[in-house]
C-alpha cells in the first residue's frame, strides 16, 4: 500500500527498469481542503518496489511549467524506453480558460527516470476534430467543475511499440465527434515513426457501448494472452451500462492483439473490487501479474494506492483474479 499523510495520491501507472518497478502517481496537497480541487492541483509523484506493495517514496519528479499548455497541473500519462533514454508522455492542463477541459499531451525525456525534461513548449499531439469532439465543435464550460457539454477530452497517452517494429502507437482516451453524452467514450490512436512527431487516425473501437470515457488505458499481456482494461467511473456511462456496473468503475474487454480493434460492448466490470481505479496491470519479476490502483475513503477524504490483487485471463479473455 502507498498511501502519504500529506498528500491525495490517485492515478497511477509503472515502468520497470529491470530491477524494480517505478511508479509515477498524480498528487495533491491535502492542505487544500476539498479533494476536489486536486485535479487542478495535480503533480507527479515517484516511487519504487521490488513486489508492488511495500514502496519507497522518492518524491516530487514532474509538474506544470511556468508559462504555456502544461502550466496548471500534470495529469496521468505513461513511461517507456526510447533507445538510451526514457520517455514520458504525460497529460497536461493550462491557465487559458477552459479550466480542466482544455486537455493536451506533453512529452519529457529522462536519463534517471526521476529528472525530466520537457522536450517542446508545444503540445506533442493534438486532438483531430475529424474523428473526436474539441471544445470548438462541442464547446464546453469556460471554468468550474460542470462537465456538462464538456467535449475536449484527449488524455491518459498509452504508448505501445508496434509489435512488427513499425515505430509506435499512442492510445489516448478521446470521445467520438458525433456520438451522445456519455456513450461516447472511445479509444483515440496515434502513430509514429520516431516518438517525435505522430500522426492521428480513426478510433480503436466504436462509441456506443455505453462508457462516457476509457480511463487510464491498459492494452498488454497477461499470461501470454492480450487484454484491454480501462477505468469508467458509474456516473459517466448511460443507465443501461450502469446497470451492468454493478458499481465496478474497473473494466476489461477481451482483446484480439495489443492494438485491437475492440468491441466495448463485450466489456465486464471487474468485480473483485469495485471501488478500484485507474489501475496498474504489472507483472513481477516473480512472473505473476497483479492489478492496483487508488481508493478513496470517504470517511477522512483521503485517497491512496492500495495492495495489489493476482490476477490472470480467463478462457473467455477478461482479466480475473487468480490464485496466485
Amino acid at each position: 500500500m502507498l498511501r502519504l499523510e500529506d498528500r491525495w495520491i490517485w492515478d497511477a501507472w509503472t515502468v520497470d527498469d529491470g530491477e524494480r518497478t517505478h511508479l509515477f502517481y498524480l498528487q495533491a496537497p491535502r492542505s487544500l481542503g476539498d479533494a476536489g480541487l486536486r485535479h487542478v492541483n495535480a503533480t507527479i509523484g515517484h516511487a519504487v518496489s521490488s513486489d508492488c506493495v511495500d514502496w519507497e517514496v522518492l518524491g516530487d519528479t514532474f509538474g506544470p511549467a511556468e508559462r504555456g499548455f502544461d502550466d496548471l497541473a500534470i495529469w496521468t500519462g505513461s513511461t517507456i524506453r526510447d533507445g538510451d533514454r526514457w520517455r514520458m508522455f504525460y497529460t497536461a492542463i493550462s491557465r487559458a480558460g477552459h479550466h480542466i477541459y482544455d486537455q493536451r499531451i506533453g512529452t519529457a525525456v529522462s536519463d534517471d527516470l526521476h529528472h525530466w525534461t520537457r522536450v517542446s513548449d508545444q503540445p506533442a499531439l493534438r486532438v483531430d476534430p475529424r474523428h473526436y469532439k474539441t471544445l470548438a465543435s462541442h464547446p464546453g464550460p469556460t471554468k468550474g467543475p460542470d462537465r456538462e457539454g464538456s467535449s475536449e477530452t484527449w488524455r491518459d497517452p498509452l504508448v505501445l511499440r508496434d509489435p512488427d517494429g513499425d515505430g509506435w502507437h499512442l492510445l489516448v482516451t478521446a470521445r467520438a465527434r458525433d456520438a451522445a453524452t456519455n456513450d461516447d467514450g472511445v479509444i483515440a490512436h496515434a502513430w509514429s515513426r520516431d516518438l517525435h512527431r505522430g500522426e492521428v487516425r480513426e478510433p480503436l473501437c466504436a462509441p456506443g457501448a455505453g462508457f462516457g470515457q476509457l480511463e487510464v488505458l491498459r492494452s498488454l499481456e497477461v499470461d501470454g494472452r492480450p487484454v484491454l482494461v480501462f477505468t469508467c467511473h458509474p456516473d459517466e456511462m448511460t443507465p443501461e451500462r450502469q446497470a451492468t456496473a454493478h458499481g465496478c468503475c474497473t473494466w476489461s474487454v477481451p482483446s484480439p492483439g495489443l492494438l485491437g480493434p475492440w468491441d466495448l460492448t463485450r466489456a465486464r466490470p471487474f468485480t473483485a473490487d469495485p471501488t478500484l481505479f485507474a489501475a496498474p496491470v504489472v507483472t513481477r519479476r516473480d512472473g505473476s501479474t497483479v492489478i492496483f490502483g487508488f481508493h478513496h475513503d470517504g470517511a477522512d477524504g483521503s485517497l491512496w494506492i492500495g495492495d495489489p490483487t493476482p490476477v490472470t485471463v480467463d478462457a473467455e479473455g477478461y482479466l480475473v483474479p487468480s490464485a496466485g
